[in-house]
This record gives C-alpha cells, structure tokens and sequence, in this order.
C-alpha cells in the first residue's frame, strides 16, 4: 500500500516537519520505494514535485525536506506499485483543471480491475494506474454534475463523498483531494489527522530522530490540521477515520459541525 500526508493551514505554513517523517517511509522505514511527489498550493497555483526514484534516496526530496515551502493546502504521497509500472507518469498526486483550478489528487488502495471498463469523458490518465483512472472518472463525475461551481461547499462535498463511496466498493479507496481551498479527506481503512492550534507544544517524529517546539514555529492564532495514513508523531493524539468517513478542512479546520452529513457513513 501507499501512504499519504496532507495539510491545511490557516496561514501560509511549511511541511517541513511532517515530509521529513514520511520520506523516512518511502524506502527506509517503510517498503513504498516506487516514487513519491508532492504538490503545494500558493492561491490558485501549485508547485509540484515528483520522482519515480524511493523518497529517501531522492534529492529532490531532500530539497523539499530542507526548502520551507509555504502553503495553505499540501498533497503528499509515497507509493508501493500494484497497478502501473515505476515511471515518472504514474507517481501522485495528479492534477487537472475544472472551473479554472487546479485540482490535485493522490490515493492509497487498490481498486478491481473492472474500474476500467468505467466511461470516461473529459478526463483522460496519462500513466497506468487505477489511481489516476479513479481521478479522471472523479473529477469527471463533479464536471457533468456542476459545470460551474456550487454555491455550498457542504452540497459538493457530499456529492464527492457519494462517488468514493461507488469507488470504495471497488477495493481499498482512502483520498486526498483538493481544488486549493479545502482539504478532501476520505477513508477506507487507515486515514488519521491532527489539528494543531494555541496551546503549542512539542512533537517527535516516529521515524526518526526528530523534534519540533512549535511554540517557536507558530503565533497563538495558527491553525494547522495534517492528515497521514499513519501517524508521523509518537507523543500527539491523532483522529482515525472510520470506512466510510469523509472529512473537509478549510484553513485547517474539520467543517464537522457545518457539514454533519459528510462524516457520517
């Protein structure tokens, strides 16, 4: 399996931090040595970076390790092929553009093979695997049902929410999405995130020898929300999602209460 990391953030923050523990994965700690990537929102812009090469022998991901990129909006993976061979093309997150945004996606599973006997329409993958063919027939389905956005995020989200659940009952559907704002997170069977906000504390990375006080690194008004496959820190209290469960941040807060539909399976 994959892993992914994700981050929404009220304020233009970096994931410096949080990278470092999830390269440690992509071929030390960890068997996902087919590729990572990574994609940082700036506005409506995104700065991607990807390498078929394992994470932790990259030098492009040493340089987004040590490079504190900021944003409100982060996509992250680590991949362990199944579907697709090792290229440059079949690395997350993907990303393609509807209502003049970019939008960016990455998964961890495995989806059956009758996924692509799925009609596509607008959307066509570029590489092999069953992650971008979910994407195309996601981003697809969101076309045709809006072709120009939706007033309420809450209505689009749950029409999001829907189309995973008709993915996940192909196989292993846990998501990251994004079009820049929110943060689309949703669960089949191991997803967990972590708000952090006043009062700061300490964190120690599980995978190496790592540690962060971000009373040094914040303000008392920062908001941080990181969502991972599996925890990154060993002394924070992380949230699991349940099968079924899709969560939206929007700077770096869950949107629960506004929108109680989506987290309910």
């Amino acid at each position: 399996m994959c892993e992914l990391l994700g981050m929404s953030a009220n304020v233009p923050t970096d994931i410096c931090f949080s990278f470092t523990g999830l390269m440690q994965r992509g071929g030390g700690t960890g068997p996902h040595r087919d590729g990572w990537g990574i994609a940082f929102y700036e506005g409506k812009g995104v700065r991607c970076f990807h390498d078929p090469a394992p994470s932790i022998e990259s030098e492009v991901a040493n340089f987004v390790r040590n490079y504190p990129i900021k944003s409100h909006v982060v996509i992250s993976h680590i991949r362990q092929a199944n579907v697709g061979e090792i290229r440059l093309e079949n690395t997350h997150p993907f990303s393609r553009e509807l209502w003049g945004r970019s939008w960016t996606f990455a998964h961890n599973g495995q989806l059956d093979k009758c996924l692509f006997d799925w009609p596509l329409g607008y959307y066509q993958p570029i590489g092999s695997t069953d992650s971008e063919y979910a994407f195309c027939w996601l981003i697809g389905q969101i076309r045709e049902r809006y072709p120009e956005p939706p007033a309420d995020i809450c209505e689009l989200a749950d029409f999001i929410r829907q189309q995973c659940d008709k993915l996940r009952e192909l196989g292993v559907y846990n998501m990251l999405l994004s079009e820049s704002n929110y943060l689309f997170a949703y669960c089949t069977t191991k997803l967990s995130w972590l708000t952090r906000r006043a009062p700061f504390g300490e964190a120690s990375l599980k995978d190496c020898d790592v540690t962060v006080d971000f009373v040094q690194e914040t303000t008392p008004n920062d908001v941080v929300t990181v969502v991972a496959t599996e925890p990154l820190t060993d002394n924070e209290a992380w949230q699991a999602l349940t099968c079924g469960q899709m969560v939206v941040f929007h700077h770096g807060i869950p949107l629960i209460d506004q929108c109680a539909a989506m987290v309910v399976d």
